[in-house]
């Protein structure tokens, strides 16, 4: 993972060798290079849930049938196998320096680490309209059907608004913490390496056709060939259809 990080880092150096813009450093550069950089980390996370090959990776950060600061801590082993680096090069043809764009990439993680947290309940109105929160990032972290795939922010919590995954946190409804199927151990192994096996064994079934043994890789966590497991587009489905009192909230 390392060595692909300086790889990724070269790739990096080698757009900006390339592009003819510079943005140079002013603070408001920084400024706009972080806000730009939410919204890559947006889009990043969003595939992470969405996409299982980077699923695999981001699982073990959902592991945890608990919410607190270590959870935060629980990052990935396996991220650059995911390439979702590259979702940066935008940012750099753009003219924002490598090194800026990563520094914001850092300042972005380092926000993240307090809302890992149930010692805070509800921020002030005015942040929890802005800001991704402890009360929204529960929410992410939640495995209960209306709670699943929401709230993906960084930072702003304004691109789940504008891009339609924000669900606020109900006093009604407790955050269930963890996976849809818990894995049931704490072998750091097996927490970091458990999907990746299992989408090993579900390609490499026989009499699969090309495609489903690449479906198996791209299309969302429940996949399957045969119908025979449910995505979370269908559980919070047949959750309405229990709950119809729950539609629009």
């Amino acid at each position: 993972g390392i060595v692909l990080g300086f790889v990724a880092y070269g790739f990096f150096m080698l757009l900006w060798e390339i592009t003819p813009l510079d943005l140079g450093t002013s603070l408001w550069v920084v400024l706009l290079c972080f806000v730009l950089d939410d919204l890559r980390y947006y889009w990043v996370h969003r595939f992470g849930h969405r996409i299982r090959w980077v699923w695999a990776s981001h699982v073990n950060h959902h592991s945890s049938q608990h919410y607190n600061l270590t959870t935060a801590l629980r990052q990935t082993w396996t991220g650059t196998f995911t390439f979702m680096m590259l979702v940066r090069a935008p940012l750099i043809l753009m003219g924002f320096h490598p090194a800026m764009v990563l520094f914001c990439g850092g300042l972005n993680l380092i926000y993240q680490f307090w809302i890992h947290t149930e010692a805070i309940g509800r921020m002030p109105r005015w942040f929890e309209a802005v800001m991704n929160t402890p009360s929204h990032h529960r929410v992410h972290h939640g495995r209960n059907p209306r709670y699943l795939d929401a709230n993906y922010a960084g930072v702003f919590i304004v691109w789940d608004k504008l891009f339609g995954t924000f669900v606020p946190e109900y006093e009604k409804e407790k955050v269930d913490y963890g996976l849809v199927h818990n894995i049931g151990t704490f072998n750091p192994l097996r927490v970091a390496f458990h999907e990746w096996v299992a989408i090993w064994r579900d390609a490499t079934q026989p009499g699969l056709s090309l495609r489903d043994r690449l479906m198996y890789c791209v299309m969302p966590p429940g996949w399957s060939h045969d119908g025979s497991r449910t995505m979370s587009d269908g559980i919070k489905r047949r959750h309405l259809e229990a709950h119809p009192e729950d539609a629009g909230t």
